[in-house]
């Protein structure tokens, strides 16, 4: 595969500009000058006064340097003020603004940017120059080899006035098709080696991370993992390859316990590539095995009492049933939506690091009295608390769901959502203590509160409160 950047140089209908007339000019005062000379010279061998003659054209010589000197400095790097055989100014229409519109926005915008074009030798020279007409810089490139067509990946910097449209439509006209554009932020600066190693890394401390980092891998896109159990229509792992499948939109990967994890990008199609990395993320995941981090928090309740707050996995299902059995039918009730008995066949799933992150409060006796779950949903993520009824009204909810809050705001989650019922106080209350905007949708009963995130480093909204009702 041949690939190009276009060379640019001062040229005038490719040749190098040449100004004639400067030169006409200096052959002409060299002429002057040696006329001038044989006339002094004339003059001082020939007449009466010529040592005088010689004196005053010597002293003529001196000055005549000294103001060139000068005026040389003064004037030496200026632009030429006449004619310097330069184009002159075009009336018509540029290809992109040469100067932004009053009162626009001059600062610049970031944006991702996806392209298809035939592999051939001058596609790429051709974007580059569509690109730097409207003043576009190109700060990454990652090209996807397809047969005769290759995806060009770009990280561009453009001028905060420049609509995604216009520069859809310039590489449009510049040869590529399929043009997918969005805007990026700081976190896409990082060249691509480095993030994907950045993205190992996480997979490797925490086995929960992973659908967080095929996400940030892959871009806007939907996840989900399916158990083992789950192949009753002959959609489940059986019918995936060992080395997985890839099927334009969506790819299918073999879950390291067996079952399948299922990455969607209706938007935009996945290439080999990407697969590829996609697959080398879930084999690493694969190979590691369980591993949550092992750190914990001591905390001091106000009133009273030391309690512990740690990351939890499946190897607290029993002390987990315990704390069900412990809590009363309302309590349950208000955390599942249904029938008590079947609250503990929930907990596997919920306790395993490959849906979300568990939190758990444990006492100094060793009991967990309350569960915090952050659960990734697709593209959604849910939040949810259980804390066991003689523990309830001491701040622990609201300590969990903080917690949360902040791991989904370091996952780059854009919003957080809670299952609750309508009057389960105690949940609204710790949904409203975080500060952020709610949105509220109320259905017979069933209330979904939805908290818009800030991004990391901002500080979150206190006091008044954005919140929407909605009754569908």
């Amino acid at each position: 595969m041949t690939r190009d950047i276009p060379d640019v140089t001062r040229a005038k209908n490719g040749r190098p500009v040449h100004h004639w007339r400067r030169d006409v000019v200096e052959l002409a005062a060299l002429f002057t000058a040696v006329a001038v000379a044989d006339g002094v010279a004339n003059l001082v061998g020939h007449g009466p006064d010529g040592p005088v003659l010689l004196g005053v054209s010597a002293a003529l010589l001196v000055a005549t340097a000294g103001f060139h000197t000068w005026w040389a400095r003064r004037h030496g790097h200026a632009p030429p003020a006449g004619d310097t055989d330069a184009r002159p100014p075009s009336e018509e229409p540029q290809a992109g603004p040469s100067e932004l519109p009053s009162g626009a926005d001059e600062g610049s915008a970031l944006w991702r940017m996806r392209t298809t074009v035939k592999d051939a030798p001058g596609s790429l020279a051709a974007l580059c120059a569509a690109l730097a007409a409207h003043r576009v810089d190109i700060l990454s490139l990652q090209t996807h080899p397809l047969g005769e067509d290759t995806v060009d990946e770009f990280l561009l910097r453009a001028p905060g006035a420049l609509a995604a449209g216009e520069i859809s439509r310039a590489v449009s006209l510049a040869g590529g098709n399929g043009t997918w554009i969005e805007r990026a932020d700081a976190h896409d600066l990082v060249d691509a080696p480095t993030r994907v190693l950045g993205l190992a890394t996480r997979t490797a401390l925490d086995a929960a991370e992973l659908p967080l980092t095929l996400r940030q891998l892959l871009g806007r896109c939907t996840i989900r993992s399916l158990p083992a159990a789950s192949d009753v229509r002959g959609r489940g792992p059986q019918s995936v390859p060992v080395e997985g499948a890839l099927e334009d939109t969506v790819m299918r990967l073999r879950a390291p316990e067996g079952g399948v994890i299922t990455v969607e990008r209706p938007h935009l199609p996945f290439t080999p590539t990407e697969f590829a990395r996609a697959r080398a993320l879930v084999e690493l995941d694969a190979r590691l095995g369980p591993r949550i981090p092992r750190g914990q928090d001591m905390l001091t309740l106000p009133e009273g009492g030391d309690i512990t707050v740690r990351r939890a996995d499946t190897g607290d299902l029993e002390a987990a049933k315990a704390m069900h059995d412990r809590c009363s039918a309302r309590t349950l009730g208000m955390r599942y939506h249904g029938p008590v008995r079947d609250a503990d066949r929930y907990l596997n799933h919920l306790l395993s690091p490959r849906f979300g992150r568990t939190l758990a409060v444990q006492t100094a006796s060793g009991r967990i009295v309350g569960l915090g779950h952050l659960l990734w949903d697709g593209d959604e993520t849910e939040v949810a608390l259980l804390v066991e009824d003689q523990w309830q009204r001491r701040g622990i909810g609201a300590e969990l769901l903080g917690r949360l809050v902040a791991m989904a705001v370091e996952a780059r989650c854009e919003s957080v959502y809670a299952v609750t019922q309508a009057s389960n106080t105690g949940m609204v209350a710790a949904m409203r203590g975080l500060g952020l905007p709610l949105d509220y949708q109320i259905e017979e009963g069933t209330l979904v509160i939805t908290a818009r995130l800030e991004p990391v480093g901002a500080q979150p909204v206190s006091g008044r409160h954005d919140e929407r009702v909605t009754r569908d």
